[in-house]
C-alpha cells in the first residue's frame, strides 16, 4: 500500500481507498477516493502544502487536483496560524474567511470563530444557514435580520460587498417587521404593512417603534377576526410591559385596514 493510504469498505461492502496525513502530531483526513493512485496523490498534495510555506490559498486551489477546497484551506490555516479547525476557514488579521467554494469567501469578525467553528456553512437556494440543535438558522438571523427582509430596504452592506459579514459592515435599515423607512430631505417616516393575501397599509408614523407596536396590533386585529396565519411579531426590548401597553392602546390602525377585517365577518 502506497504512503499514507489505507483501505476502508462501504455498507455494501465495496472497498475505497482513504489518505491522511500526521502534521506537527495532528493525524489530518484528506478524504476518500476510489483508487489507490488517487488517495497517494491527495498525500503528496497535502505533504506539498504544510511543507511549503509559499503555497498561498490562491495558488493551492489551481494546483491540486486531488484534495477538496476544504482540506486546502484546514492545511494552509494549520500550517500559517498553528490552530486546527476543521471547517474551511483561514485565520486573517482581525478577522478570518470562511470558503464556500474555491471562488466563494465570506469575511466574519474574529467575535464568530467559535462559533463557526463548530457550525458548518450550508446554502438552501440563496439563502446560507448553518444547523444548530436540530433547527436551521439563516446566518443573517445572528445580525437581527429576519427571515422575508429584503436587501437595501430592510438591511444593506455598508461597503456594498455582500460576502463581507463583518458587523460593522452590515447596517439595519428597517429592524421590525412590517416596517419600511421613507425619507425625504427633510423627514424621516415610518410605513407600517402587514400581508394578508396581499399588503394592506396599516398606517405612517413618526417613529420606528410606534410603527412596530402598531403592526404587532394589527396582528392581534387579524387573530381576532379568524385569519390563520403564523405571523411573525416585534419584541420592542427597550420598552417595559407598561410603557409597550400605553403606546399600543394609542396607536391607532387604518380604516381602509378595519374594513378589511370587519368585511370578513
Amino acid at each position: 500500500m502506497l504512503k499514507g493510504v489505507y483501505t476502508a469498505k462501504k455498507k455494501n461492502g465495496t472497498e475505497y481507498f482513504r489518505s491522511n496525513i500526521t502534521y506537527k502530531g495532528k493525524h489530518i483526513s484528506l478524504g476518500s477516493f476510489d483508487t489507490e493512485l488517487e488517495a497517494y496523490e491527495a498525500y503528496l498534495e497535502g505533504g506539498d502544502l504544510i511543507t511549503r510555506s509559499n503555497i498561498d490559498i490562491e495558488t493551492a486551489f489551481r494546483a491540486c487536483k486531488r484534495l477538496s477546497f476544504e482540506k486546502i484551506v484546514v492545511l494552509l490555516n494549520y500550517r500559517d496560524n498553528k490552530l486546527y479547525i476543521g471547517n474551511p476557514i483561514y485565520l486573517r488579521k482581525n478577522y478570518f474567511s470562511y470558503y464556500l467554494s474555491k471562488n466563494e469567501e465570506l469575511k466574519f469578525d474574529i467575535d464568530d470563530l467559535f462559533y463557526y467553528s463548530s457550525h458548518k456553512i450550508l446554502r438552501r437556494q440563496n439563502h446560507l444557514y448553518v444547523n444548530d440543535y436540530g433547527m436551521q438558522y439563516r446566518i443573517l438571523e445572528r445580525y437581527g435580520i429576519h427571515a422575508h427582509s429584503v436587501p437595501n430596504r430592510d438591511y444593506k452592506f455598508a461597503n456594498g460587498d455582500v460576502t463581507d459579514y463583518r458587523y460593522s459592515n452590515i447596517l439595519l435599515l428597517n429592524p421590525y417587521h412590517g416596517v419600511t423607512t421613507i425619507q425625504d430631505d427633510i423627514h424621516t417616516k415610518y410605513i407600517c404593512k402587514i400581508h394578508i393575501n396581499g399588503y394592506y397599509k396599516i398606517g405612517t408614523f413618526s417613529n420606528e417603534t410606534d410603527a412596530a407596536i402598531a403592526y404587532n396590533k394589527a396582528v392581534d386585529f387579524a387573530l381576532k377576526h379568524g385569519i390563520e396565519k403564523n405571523f411573525p411579531v416585534n419584541f420592542i426590548e427597550h420598552l417595559t410591559p407598561k410603557e409597550y401597553a400605553e403606546r399600543y392602546a394609542c396607536v391607532k390602525l387604518s380604516k381602509s385596514y378595519l374594513r378589511f377585517l370587519n368585511d370578513l365577518s
